[in-house]
């Protein structure tokens, strides 16, 4: 009998270390974070080994089983790491990285403009027209002011309503002198006052992932945009 009491406590024990062995497999399988190798999203991490949706590359295993997926991380490319707080034409106050979690698709006009202005909001507004309505959740249209003097949030909410940009999936954004600089170097827009009520200025639009990394530009007025609406689709799959 006692020998009998000893098989059993033997068996017991041989299930219980085993239970816990796959257990522990499967902890460590679950914590293996995938990368896309391009970073076309940026420090976007996936839990499971597939393809990178924008690139389609096989994703790739950057960090071991004891790893945490750090999703508040912001690589040094986003825009993110910009700390201006900019007025919305709500007149919220805010920092780019607010906006973070949806494809950005942003350019820098001024409200006053009579020239390269309206038809650069007339080809954010055909860009906007050739997403899927189903995806215009995914997206935030956003245009900057490089005349923060007078482009007040005011004014801003006005031109938006004119425009017939005032859904949710449109932002404008007031800055002040130095940000609004700043962002533009960024983005290498450059612009230059040339009258109290004028600016020359490059007429570029840019699109950024949900990280705030940029991943194309738009340069010239009326161009075929067919690259950027491509750029825009593969980022909100």
């Amino acid at each position: 009998m006692r020998y009998l009491k000893f098989i059993v406590t033997l068996v017991v024990l041989t299930v219980i270390i085993a239970c816990k062995d796959s257990t522990s497999h499967k902890a460590g399988a679950e914590k293996a974070v995938y990368k896309c190798p391009m970073q076309c999203e940026g420090n976007k991490a996936y839990t499971k080994l597939e393809s990178c949706p924008v690139c389609k590359m096989d994703l790739a295993m950057v960090e071991n089983q004891n790893s945490k997926i750090t999703e508040d991380a912001i690589s040094d490319e986003s825009i993110f790491n910009l700390t201006t707080t900019w007025h919305t034409e709500e007149g919220n106050a805010i920092q780019l990285k607010d906006l973070r979690g949806k494809t950005l698709v942003m350019v820098m006009i001024y409200t006053t403009c009579k020239a390269a202005c309206p038809r650069l909001v007339a080809d954010m507004r055909n860009i906007e027209a050739k997403i899927p309505k189903d995806k215009l959740n995914d997206l935030q249209f956003v245009l900057v002011s490089i005349d923060p003097k007078n482009d007040t949030p005011t004014r801003l909410k006005a031109f938006a309503k004119e425009n017939f940009m005032d859904g949710e999936q449109w932002t404008f954004l007031q800055g002040n002198e130095s940000g609004v600089r700043e962002f533009a170097n960024v983005l290498a827009v450059k612009y230059k006052q040339i009258s109290p009520i004028d600016f020359s200025h490059s007429n570029i639009i840019s699109v950024f992932n949900s990280g705030g990394e940029l991943v194309h530009q738009q340069e010239g007025l009326g161009v075929d945009n067919k690259e950027t609406v491509d750029s825009i689709l593969k980022l909100v799959q």
